[in-house]
């Protein structure tokens, strides 16, 4: 087997020289040929989608991401494959892993949690195999904000209230200090940010956020376990939010919702339902 990073910066010149062809060839929802990525959601099983149901309902060996997905859907959907968790296992396992299988005539799919494209990294692996001589494929699913988002019976987005959505992670293991933008979002004010983290760094983010000097009533709204069972919603603000957590005694993972979208107050009615819906009847009133 090659070297992971090797075909990682392999792969990654091929397409700086030629943009790969079935970018024109497929769409997103569409059974391909290899081994599809397949986005298992933020916890409910009924929040796969349904081709990725399908899939995992047809594999052999189903590679997924440990206790990220929840066990129920793996027993729904999942009971008659070979179910492998990738938790402790690097790309010089996984790799080798999948491609044997598939090689073998198994029909392999690779479940993450939530959606590939949000802090899944999944490329790398599928770079790996795609050297491999192994076709690989993306599924996409819901990612933890959305369902929180569902939770709180409300929109990211709100007419005059937040017109931007930013996904971020703060500073940590997988993030150097100077790439830590949480603060920058927050600022500008009309932006909903979404951090995705674990609840034991929820405390230490609000107090950064403290000592770079914003407001501590700016309102905060964190979704512990968006869409499982034990799910529970945690609110407060940047001065209390971080309080609040330690004392619910949480400690998984967590979406926090950080701006006043998430209390759904104070917004505008769109445009879309309003003028704009009835721009036909204005000018033909108009034009009589």
């Amino acid at each position: 087997m090659t070297d992971p990073q090797d075909a990682i910066d392999a792969e990654s010149t091929s397409r700086a020289a030629e943009r790969d062809p079935r970018i024109r060839e497929r769409t997103a929802g569409e059974r391909q040929e290899g081994i599809p990525f397949i986005g298992a959601g933020p916890g409910d099983p009924g929040l796969l989608t349904v081709t990725g149901k399908e899939l995992v309902e047809a594999a052999d060996l189903v590679v997924h991401a440990g206790s990220l997905v929840n066990s129920e859907l793996l027993e729904e959907y999942c009971a008659d494959a070979e179910q492998v968790s990738s938790i402790g296992k690097d790309l010089e396992e996984l790799v080798p892993l999948m491609r044997d299988a598939y090689e073998a005539g198994r029909t392999v799919v690779r479940l993450h949690s939530g959606d590939p494209a949000i802090y899944g990294a999944a490329l790398e692996q599928m770079d790996a195999l795609e050297h491999e001589g192994v076709p690989t494929y993306i599924v996409p699913g819901v990612t933890a904000a959305f369902a929180a988002s569902a939770t709180l019976r409300t929109q990211l987005t709100l007419n005059g209230v937040a017109n931007h959505v930013a996904f971020t992670r703060p500073r940590g293991k997988t993030l150097d200090p100077e790439d830590d933008h949480v603060g920058e979002f927050v600022e500008m004010g009309d932006v909903t940010t979404c951090i995705y983290l674990g609840t034991h760094a929820v405390a230490e983010t609000m107090d950064r956020l403290l000592d770079d000097g914003h407001d501590p009533e700016t309102p905060v709204t964190v979704v512990y376990h968006a869409s499982w069972p034990d799910e529970a919603v945690i609110e407060g603000t940047i001065g209390t939010i971080g309080e609040r957590l330690e004392a619910a005694g949480y400690r998984a993972s967590a979406l926090v919702i950080i701006g006043d979208a998430a209390r759904k107050a104070g917004y505008e009615r769109s445009y879309l339902y309003g003028d704009w819906a009835n721009r036909d009847s204005t000018e033909s009133e108009a034009d009589d």
